[in-house]
């Protein structure tokens, strides 16, 4: 080994630095993935939050709590989806408690939790909605928004507003599989280097 500005060691130039202490393959990957998928989790507790104030109208109705400006806003009554969705937020303690110990069966059931609680509801969703988007992309351009049955909110469909709302959810959530499922590669790529060691 050569210290800075002393002498070098006998038998190499110093140019071997390239074969000394490289990372993994698998606990590189992982690393990675993690991270990524920690920013996942960050944009869907992004997205929760802005489920929980269009559902906060609703909440404040079954405790009892008037509060005008929230009642002039007129939301629209939630569905049924729309709590299991938020519901699926939980799930991500179980996706950061599998991420931070590595843990393969706890990363599975947050997988499968995101698939039953996250992308099924947004699935229902727009399904629930295609005939009011459907009706809007139709409409022709004089023709008034009043004499048909698309629901309207605040100037804007409805239908159309969930939409992009699903839309970005898929995004989350697709990439959260994909890194959730990069991660487990790794962990079994190590855990198997181990047996085969």
């Amino acid at each position: 080994m050569a210290s800075r500005g002393g002498p070098m060691v006998v038998g190499t130039d110093g140019n071997d630095y390239e074969f000394r202490q490289r990372v993994a393959a698998p606990h590189y990957i992982s690393m990675l993935n993690k991270s990524r998928l920690r920013y996942c989790i960050f944009f869907h507790t992004l997205l929760a939050f802005c489920m929980m104030a269009k559902l906060t109208s609703d909440v404040l109705d079954r405790l009892d709590i008037f509060v005008l400006e929230i009642e002039e806003l007129e939301v629209p009554k939630p569905l049924w989806w729309e709590y299991i969705w938020l519901s699926s937020l939980l799930a991500s303690f179980i996706g950061l408690s599998a991420a931070r110990g590595n843990k393969v069966r706890e990363m599975q059931k947050y997988m499968i939790a995101i698939v039953v609680l996250g992308i099924l509801p947004l699935l229902y969703c727009m399904v629930y909605y295609f005939s009011d988007v459907w009706d809007y992309i139709k409409l022709e351009n004089k023709a008034d928004i009043d004499e048909t049955d698309i629901m309207m909110w605040q100037g804007f469909p409805y239908g159309l507003l969930w939409y992009a709302f699903c839309l970005v959810g898929f995004q989350v959530h697709g990439f959260t599989l994909i890194f959730s499922n990069k991660c487990l590669q790794a962990w079994r790529a190590r855990t198997a280097a181990r047996k085969y060691q």
